[in-house]
């Protein structure tokens, strides 16, 4: 891939043994018109024939195959190689939008005073068909704790952020680029694009559905750190995945009793991360079941 002077985005691809989506994803970098990109893929030296798919496109973007310790290091290792004054990363099995590029760097050249900007963005299957939109929201700080509203494919980043906010946490796995957005909008001004910008894929084998409860049991760490307390819906969603591992809903007897174990551990993470007894968001719930 040949040098520019400074493209006007860079786009990091981390990549682990996900062969049969990968080529979809550089297609969608490589299509974008009116902007200059930098495209660098840092491949975890996969074994499914992601190596040999980025063979055949190595005159337009460049790419890394080596043994790294996981999806954060991936992404900072592109960071660090990164030229363009806009950054993003886009993992290997999502997607950008036609015209999504020159869409956000437009935004991010009208707005000088946005760090970090996202836009709108859709949950697909892995076949790529949509399945419903993305729950984002004009950006507010404290909201933020309640819900990721952050599309992570949408999202893009001045380079200089990198100099005052600093890299991903690698010792993140499910959670780094929620950690880093509010990291970024404790110090910067955050913007909302309104656009439909990507596509975020799920499917079995990704670590959205494959991995729920270490998800949960991160972000429940993550938000504490950052805001600390746990909104009452976090922790909900913990005491559900943490249960769905071991417990069946089928039938009435089997749902009446996952129900009863989730308040009873809902009841209990709360009172653990929060340092007070949740009566009222209980009441709440159990009003809501019993409509």
């Amino acid at each position: 891939m040949g040098k520019m002077s400074e493209p006007d985005v860079s786009i990091i691809t981390p990549s682990y043994n996900q062969g049969s989506f990968i080529e979809t994803t550089i297609r969608s970098v490589l299509s974008q018109e009116g902007v200059q990109i930098e495209y660098l893929v840092m491949d975890g030296e996969s074994s499914d024939g992601t190596v040999a798919i980025l063979e055949q496109y190595r005159d337009r973007l460049e790419f890394i195959s080596e043994k790294d310790s996981g999806q954060a290091a991936a992404i900072n290792k592109g960071f660090r190689k990164a030229r363009g004054r806009i950054i993003a990363y886009l993992n290997s099995d999502d997607t950008y939008l036609p015209g999504a590029l020159a869409k956000a760097v437009q935004f991010m050249d009208e707005h000088p005073e946005y760090a970090l900007a996202y836009g709108e963005g859709y949950h697909v299957n892995a076949e790529g068909k949509i399945i419903d939109r993305y729950p984002t929201e004009p950006f507010h700080y404290e909201r933020l704790s309640e819900i990721c509203f952050i599309c992570q494919p949408t999202a893009f980043l001045r380079r200089e952020v990198l100099q005052t906010v600093g890299y991903l946490d690698e010792s993140l796995h499910y959670c780094m680029d929620f950690d880093y957005w509010i990291r970024v909008a404790r110090q910067h001004p955050v913007g909302y694009i309104p656009a439909y910008l990507a596509t975020s894929t799920l499917h079995a084998r990704g670590k959205t559905l494959s991995k729920k409860y270490e998800a949960h049991r991160e972000m429940l760490a993550t938000v504490g750190k950052h805001y600390g307390r746990v909104p009452s819906r976090w922790i909900a969603a913990y005491a559900h995945a943490s249960l769905e591992r071991y417990l069946s809903r089928e039938g009435r007897f089997k749902d009446t009793l996952f129900r009863l174990l989730v308040y009873s551990l809902f009841t209990l993470k709360y009172l653990s991360v929060n340092h007070t007894f949740p009566l009222k968001e209980l009441l709440k719930r159990l009003n809501r079941a019993s409509d």
